[in-house]
């Protein structure tokens, strides 16, 4: 079993034993997920490290009722992660931000209200729009901001039911290394101000270290959870932190995880 667990109630977040499986069109399997047990505190942000293909986003996907295990259980605090998903408590963010060209931001992040058949909270939209820096660009379209300010419309959507768990895949991962840094300091105040619990996939060691209270390490396909390392950093971080000696050391860890052994996989 590979275990990533936390001691104390029942987590927010359970991968129990869990495998995933497809089917190609030529009949053959493959293997994407080999018995995961992941556990994931509640208010806790975790990130997953693992090299393309392993099956990060599979987890995701798990996580966000897109797909079913072929063995094991997924569940959010203690249910499954349909009802969760039915009942609009998960939110959701990609590296596609996926707005609607057609509506201004404002529409935009009020657009899951509408989809939940729910009158729409201006205040709540208001709120969200000044917690990520957007309050001047509510009557903007999407093309009118930058790649950034996109991503950040993106995640005021995906909070603005209020979420128990957010899910982010990649959100910044278009962005050039520049924009990505600063996006990662504004994810992190705004989940500081939010606390909710955090699931992000990305490719980025520097991205997870900085933002997450957990970082795993997943190994090459059949994934499975090869590395579960606690962040050390008191919050708020600053860009400053990956310049700390401990922070590179911990960088170069993680990268040495990732790199393929002999047999040509983590």
């Amino acid at each position: 079993m590979n275990a990533s667990t936390i001691s104390g109630p029942q987590p927010a977040i359970h991968l129990d034993g869990v495998s995933k499986s497809y089917t190609l069109d030529n009949g053959d399997e493959v293997r994407a997920l080999d018995d995961i047990d992941l556990r994931i505190g509640k208010g806790e942000f975790v990130a997953l490290l693992g090299p393309s293909g392993c099956g990060k986003s599979t987890i995701l996907r798990l996580v966000a009722a897109l797909e079913a295990p072929s063995a094991g259980q997924a569940t959010i605090e203690g249910v499954s992660p349909n009802l969760v998903s039915k009942t609009h408590r998960l939110g959701v963010a990609f590296q596609d931000h996926a707005l609607l060209p057609w509506l201004d931001i404002a529409s935009n992040v009020s657009l899951p209200f509408q989809i939940a058949g729910r009158r729409v909270d201006r205040q709540r939209v208001s709120e969200l729009l000044a917690l990520v820096g957007l309050t001047e660009f509510e009557n903007a379209k999407p093309r009118q901001l930058s790649g950034g300010m996109r991503q950040r419309a993106s995640i005021a959507r995906s909070l603005v039911l209020e979420p128990d768990v957010l899910l982010l895949d990649e959100p910044f991962g278009a962005l050039d290394a520049v924009t990505r840094r600063q996006m990662n300091v504004e994810l992190q105040r705004i989940w500081s101000a939010q606390k909710i619990t955090t699931l992000l996939v990305t490719h980025s060691v520097d991205e997870a270290l900085f933002l997450a209270d957990r970082v795993l390490v997943m190994s090459g396909r059949p994934g499975r959870i090869i590395k579960d390392v606690a962040v050390p950093f008191d919050r708020p971080r600053l860009p400053s932190l990956m310049r700390d000696p401990l922070f590179h050391a911990l960088a170069d860890d993680l990268t040495l995880a990732l790199e393929p052994n002999e047999a040509g996989h983590p």
